[in-house]
């Protein structure tokens, strides 16, 4: 997807998106939102099976992650909405079918809320206004790769393959969301191009938001995504458990939940990938 790679600087940060054309008539644009420490690659998979050329998609890199560049402080829900609105300016977008995952769906979340005039429908990928009690035990293996130094890109690769959140799922949409993140080092090691401290201040920005007030006050037609297999090991419960996943649907005034198939990773990867590419073009054409 590095055809369809762009950025834009803004007066306090350089962010770079993904621009991959595609809709047809007077279909509208598709704005997808990563997660807490991905990148706009993490949706390769979906974007492969359908997204486009169905919809034309943009998917940004957030500030501090990646390729786009790491300011010292800005890192509130509110700074990272200001991103997303000045990229929909900049490309002339006025609104827009808005879908995030993670930690983009809390910001998607806050967006329509607060921008309801840009947010034509919204889409929540595994997002719920209460979390798992141990969801910081849960994703810490995950976020260990933001400070771990590797040999080489190879190696930085092999030691994912094996992470236990992936249940040995592996497919070059995932190989190439990980290679996105990938900085050469001086010495000829490799790291994540992901800030850790940029993650930090993202995971206390989240905390402060009044969740159930943004989702109570969104009138938008709302499609509720959950992964509800295993996010590691057998025996692991899922990300978000389903009772929270149902009860966040359910705050909403007018949400739709849809269960599907992986868990809080691989639901956008692999065999499931035409699953949510599916749910999400029916959403976006439904009356």
């Amino acid at each position: 997807m590095s055809d369809h790679l762009h950025h834009v600087v803004f007066d306090d940060v350089d962010l770079f998106y993904l621009d991959i054309p595609g809709g047809s008539g007077d279909a509208m644009p598709l704005v997808l939102l990563h997660g807490l420490s991905a990148n706009a690659n993490t949706f390769g998979g979906v974007i492969a099976e359908g997204l486009s050329p169905a919809f034309r998609v943009i998917a940004p890199d957030l500030r501090g992650r990646a390729r786009s560049s790491k300011p010292s402080v800005g890192y509130t829900m509110a700074d990272h909405a200001r991103d997303v609105i000045r990229l929909l300016d900049h490309l002339g977008l006025d609104r827009v079918i808005l879908a995030g995952h993670s930690f983009g769906g809390y910001l998607s979340i806050y967006l329509t809320a607060n921008f309801p005039e840009r947010v034509e429908r919204l889409v929540v990928i595994d997002a719920a206004i209460t979390g798992h009690p141990r969801i910081g035990e849960m994703l810490k293996p995950s976020l260990e790769r933001l400070t771990r130094v590797s040999p080489s890109a190879e190696a930085y690769l092999q030691e994912l393959r094996a992470a236990p959140y992936l249940g040995g799922m592996w497919d070059d949409a995932l190989e190439q969301y990980f290679r996105a993140e990938i900085e050469q080092v001086g010495d000829g090691t490799v790291r994540s191009a992901t800030s850790a401290a940029a993650i930090g201040m993202a995971s206390y920005g989240l905390a402060c938001e009044p969740w159930l007030h943004w989702v109570q006050h969104i009138a938008q037609p709302t499609l509720l995504l959950h992964a509800n297999e295993a996010y590691g090991p057998p025996g692991t419960p899922p990300l978000m458990d389903e009772v929270s996943a149902r009860a966040t649907a359910k705050a909403f005034p007018n949400a739709t939940y849809v269960p599907v198939p992986g868990n809080h990773m691989t639901m956008l990867f692999g065999a499931n990938a035409p699953v949510i590419v599916r749910e999400i073009t029916r959403f976006a054409r439904s009356s």
